[in-house]
């Protein structure tokens, strides 16, 4: 099996390294690494550029943000799975990518698999912040707001070619409504790898303040309803309360 991992990037010298060598650090050999950058002004191309060796492709152009330059990255990628790994996030472990592949070789009715992440601080990696499991995700949870973390899931391929693109519709929730469409829309069948998989650096677009948390929220509203699935904003900021003890948790028992 062939697991293709699409890093975007846009900027970011300052923790792309850490991305690019936790994906050359994997174990499992049969990886094709390929990177979209939105065209940087700062030296992230010069970092990316003393890997080349190792990476499948390479891209560097302007976009229309996160999710076109998530959909150029797919759209190039050949292997039988793709992750997508974001330049501030790091695989938790050098066995993280034979970890999915064995689950798919476990399942093979699954579309997707997907594994647990942890948040950190981005200047101490080693201090967790928020632990983010999706040991008890069900597809019907999709409504009040739940999804499973994006930067642990892997999809087929053929998942991708037949559900088609990321939407441009949304600035921060694309992720969420692929989900709608795969799970809810589609009822594809998805596995649990009971394990962190990634390490995500806290203070990301949709971790961000207030005025993100609630666009992230409507626009979780408007994904369900243009796919046909019924729910409201009050069922979705239902979720909030159990949010909050991911954070309560970690911060009470100093860290993972």
């Amino acid at each position: 099996m062939k697991i293709s991992i699409v890093t975007v990037s846009y900027n970011s010298e300052s923790t792309i390294r850490d991305t690019i060598e936790s994906v050359l650090a994997q174990t499992y050999q049969n990886i094709e690494y390929i990177i979209v950058d939105g065209a940087s002004k700062d030296n992230t191309m010069g970092i990316v550029s003393e890997y080349s060796g190792s990476i499948a492709k390479v891209v560097s152009e302007p976009d229309k943000g996160i999710y076109d330059a998530m959909n150029k990255g797919i759209a190039l990628a050949t292997g039988d799975v793709v992750g997508i790994l974001n330049s501030d996030d790091f695989y938790e472990n050098t066995t993280a990518l034979a970890t999915v592949a064995a689950a798919f070789t476990k399942n093979p009715a699954s579309a997707l698999v997907y594994g647990d992440v942890v948040f950190v601080e981005p200047d101490n990696l080693q201090q967790v912040t928020r632990f983010y499991s999706a040991a008890h995700f069900r597809a019907w949870k999709l409504r009040f707001g739940w999804m499973p973390p994006h930067p642990g899931t892997f999809i087929r391929s053929t998942v991708y070619r037949d559900v088609g693109p990321y939407s441009l519709l949304y600035k921060i929730s694309a992720d969420y409504e692929m989900f709608v469409r795969l799970l809810l829309v589609k009822r594809l069948q998805y596995s649990h790898i009971n394990q962190v998989l990634v390490r995500m650096r806290s203070g990301g677009v949709s971790t961000s303040g207030v005025r993100s948390s609630l666009r992230l929220n409507r626009e979780i509203v408007q994904a369900c309803r243009r796919n046909g699935i019924y729910t409201n904003l009050l069922m979705v900021l239902s979720k909030i309360p159990f949010k909050l003890m991911e954070f309560v948790k970690r911060s009470t028992s100093g860290g993972r």
